[in-house]
């Protein structure tokens, strides 16, 4: 079979699916060990994933896969995007229809805290990283322009941002085209931290501070009450099908299409198109007679392997280049840019603005455009209600990180 002018063996399809079923399996498992009541939950998955990439991308990358002339050109890390991309698309369409019944008037009630807790979380991750930048460069062997680059690459990473990844990248090469490789390997670096860092914080905040779920859901139930009291549910209405398929494919077929739509050199990307789709067929849930919501359990279903294939071939692909481009010290600027913001966020939306416990750890996830910590989220708190605070900050959020990503390589990297 022909793939990109290369050649495509059912072996190594198979190899794939079954690299992908192994990797889950160990993942669940090692998400499911807990120490002190704090797991990794799904994001056990990106761990085995990155250990997986780093042992057998190779072989991955072989004849065993795809083999292109006879320079032995592969496509692997385009199957490995392929899988990422799809559960990206599963998992925040799911998102959006689960927090769409919801999400607009608890984003009209919060609409000033939510678009203040994105901009402090990404300004102050932006402010950090401009001091390791003048902070360090008096310690690198790389030159200015390099290093500059080396850190925005670390602040994407950190917070997780494939759009500040891909605008840094850009950005960068307009300064001089050498430079989107040192984007790469700092994104590389830091978003293994990125990743597992948010997804404990989120674990561990709920714990450190004693709180009460029973408590902190209920605050979050009474908004959701509210707004099923208002819209019931119409048992007349017209399904295309039993689960909901043909509206949840709708939604992010023109999710995919929203988001590549370009606008002054940004777009909202696949995440942030599928997101504003759902979120908004999730809170009509009906056009006419015709019903747009799909069954609850095929969102938490979809929801959840979405998750897994995200988890998955981003770890697989980061774990190749992972050991490669690996160094201590910058390891330890991304921990910063991801533990200093994330604080800041927190205590902001505790103290200034007062928000609950679980909006404000919602919040969170979304101003660290954190796709990982949201689903652990989900599972720690026990509700699918804290999705529309992630919700609510996520476009802020993503918007803000490109604009500071672009601006600290023009500022610095001159």
């Amino acid at each position: 079979m022909s793939l990109f002018g290369g050649v495509l063996s059912v072996k190594g399809v198979a190899f794939l699916i079954f690299s992908i079923l192994l990797v889950s399996v160990l993942g669940y498992a090692l998400g499911r060990i807990k120490i002190k009541g704090v797991s990794l939950g799904t994001a056990g998955v990106f761990i085995v994933a990155l250990v997986y990439g780093v042992v057998f991308y190779p072989l991955l990358s072989s004849e065993l896969f795809v083999r292109v002339g006879e320079n032995g050109e592969t496509y692997v890390s385009s199957a490995l995007k392929v899988v990422e991309n799809l559960g990206l698309i599963l998992f925040v369409t799911s998102v959006g229809f689960i927090a769409g019944p919801n999400f607009f008037s608890n984003f009209k009630k919060n609409f000033k805290s939510y678009v203040l807790i994105a901009l402090v979380i990404i300004i102050s991750g932006g402010l950090t990283c401009a001091a390791c930048i003048a902070i360090g460069q008096n310690f690198t062997e790389l030159n200015n322009k390099e290093f500059t680059a080396m850190l925005v690459g670390l602040l994407s990473g950190s917070l997780t941002s494939t759009p500040a990844f891909s605008a840094a990248k850009a950005t960068a090469a307009n300064v001089s085209p050498e430079l989107e490789n040192f984007i790469s390997v700092g994104h590389g670096i830091a978003y293994l931290f990125g990743v597992v860092g948010v997804v404990l914080f989120v674990q561990l905040m709920p714990k450190l501070l004693k709180a009460d779920m029973n408590v902190e859901r209920s605050y979050l139930k009474a908004a959701e009450k509210e707004d099923k009291n208002k819209k019931p549910y119409d048992k007349k209405l017209f399904e295309f099908d039993e689960f909901g398929f043909f509206p949840f494919c709708v939604a992010a077929a023109l999710g995919v299409f929203v988001g590549s739509i370009k606008g002054f050199n940004f777009s909202l990307t696949t995440t942030g198109g599928c997101l504003l789709v759902s979120l908004i067929f999730g809170h009509f849930g009906r056009f006419g007679r015709i019903s747009v919501m799909p069954k609850e359990h095929v969102l938490k279903t979809f929801r959840e392997f979405g998750l897994l294939l995200f988890l998955v071939g981003a770890g697989i692909a980061g774990g190749a280049s992972f050991v490669k481009y690996f160094n201590g010290i910058y390891f330890v600027y991304g921990v910063i840019m991801t533990v200093v913001p994330m604080i800041i966020g927190f205590i902001f939306a505790k103290f200034a603005l007062k928000l609950k416990l679980l909006n404000n750890l919602g919040s969170i996830t979304g101003g660290m455009t954190s796709t990982p910590a949201l689903g652990a989220l989900i599972g720690s708190s026990g509700t699918e209600d804290v999705a529309a605070s992630y919700a609510a900050t996520y476009p802020v959020a993503l918007v803000s990180v490109v604009i500071v990503s672009e601006v600290l390589i023009l500022i610095f990297g001159q």
